[in-house]
């Protein structure tokens, strides 16, 4: 595909304006687009079309089309390529794309809360200015579907850190309400970044569910794993031990302290109980941590004896993250950046309150998650990675 180049490209738009009116609204629209497009390829290459440069940093590849629905009707787009390692991606368009996908998950929301598709198609006409047919919906939700099963089986590769979680929904089971688990995986690659690895939706967390999980996250490529950080419970437990066994396993210290409570007799006594099993977590490194978690232990000995026991049985699955480097360290003593996770999730599935069935539920957390996730991937590292780590003995 041939670009037209234009000196002074919007004095052509003010003047197909004055000629056309707003008939010329969609020409105007692409031609500006257009040219913005080509001006933000030459800043990420450092250097203008067939401009000699030492600080050039890959070279134009001509164009592609992309057609986008706007108010004023289809518009075709010439989306300009690089070659030469540089990943470009137009921010001119990228609003279209994250409006595609919260579409997206709005058509997912709506099919869960069983919208018919006639009304669904009268509010994507209000969504996106562009009227669309029921059946065209239909084709839509089942797109969507057939999307997200794509990503949810996509390879996975090296990720030194897994974080695992699992929440429930209520969904309508056989003609009864049931708690159905949803099983979340949480990765940090090599590069840094997070993304979520997989999801599931399981009648429990029993260990045959969570087994099969893992091994799926196993089957797809997930490689490298050096930790694994998660809560305690039975299921989960015994299938990481069968998949995973020979991964150090994280329990996330922020649920630790709260198990803790459960042995406390007096409410008064809660907070020095949890100030005293916090200030073990803090140790500057495992020796201290050690000795800290010595004195606790003696402290309570007397007095509380079956408190004194639960933490010197418990408290050592929290301090495996000490050997890990410092830097990473307070990022991985917890499962909080998957509590965050299921707070979103909550938010937004809370007004379904039942789910119809299992797949329903699957399809709306699926779209949810997939945006995240991709949020993360194309945005800032979460966290710098060194080259060497802990065997996984």
């Amino acid at each position: 595909m041939t670009h037209p180049e234009n000196a002074d490209i919007l004095s052509t738009v003010v003047q197909l304006l004055t000629e056309q009116g707003s008939a010329g609204f969609a020409e105007g629209i692409r031609l500006l687009v257009n040219e913005a497009m080509v001006r933000e390829r030459s800043a990420a290459l450092r250097a203008e079309p067939y401009q000699r440069s030492e600080a050039r940093l890959g070279h134009s590849n001509g164009f592609k089309d992309k057609t986008l629905s706007t108010r004023v009707g289809k518009i075709t787009f010439d989306v300009p390529q690089v070659r030469g390692g540089l990943g470009f991606y137009p921010s001119a368009l990228e609003k279209g794309i994250r409006s595609e996908q919260a579409l997206k998950v709005a058509l997912a929301e709506m099919y869960v809360q069983g919208v018919s598709t006639r009304k669904v198609s009268a509010i994507v006409e209000q969504l996106c200015g562009t009227s669309v047919s029921s059946s065209q919906v239909s084709a839509c939700a089942a797109k969507l579907d057939a999307e997200l099963s794509l990503w949810r089986d996509r390879p996975l590769g090296p990720t030194p850190y897994v974080f695992v979680d699992a929440r429930y929904e209520k969904v309508r089971h056989n003609g009864h309400f049931i708690e159905c688990a949803v099983l979340i995986a949480l990765g940090i690659g090599v590069d840094g970044k997070r993304s979520i690895l997989g999801v599931s939706v399981a009648l429990s967390e029993a260990e045959v569910h969570w087994r099969q999980f893992l091994a799926t996250l196993q089957r797809r490529g997930l490689t490298g794993v050096t930790l694994i950080v998660s809560d305690d419970h039975a299921g989960l437990r015994a299938a990481r031990a069968a998949v995973f066994p020979s991964i150090p396993w994280q329990r996330c210290q922020f649920h630790l302290q709260q198990n803790a409570q459960a042995y406390v007799p007096r409410l008064d006594q809660r907070a020095a109980v949890a100030e005293a099993v916090r200030g073990i977590f803090l140790s500057s490194d495992l020796p201290a941590a050690q000795r800290r978690l010595k004195e606790v232990v003696a402290g309570y000995a007397g007095t509380h004896p079956k408190l004194a026991s639960w933490i010197e049985e418990n408290i050592p699955l929290g301090l495996t993250v000490f050997a890990f480097p410092v830097a990473h360290q307070k990022r991985l003593r917890t499962t909080n950046a998957l509590e965050r996770i299921n707070q979103e999730l909550k938010r937004r599935t809370r007004v379904a309150r039942v789910f119809p069935n299992e797949s329903s539920l699957l399809r709306l957390v699926s779209a949810l998650l997939a945006e995240i996730s991709e949020d993360w991937e194309t945005g800032k590292i979460y966290l710098s990675i060194v080259s060497s780590f802990p065997p996984t003995t």
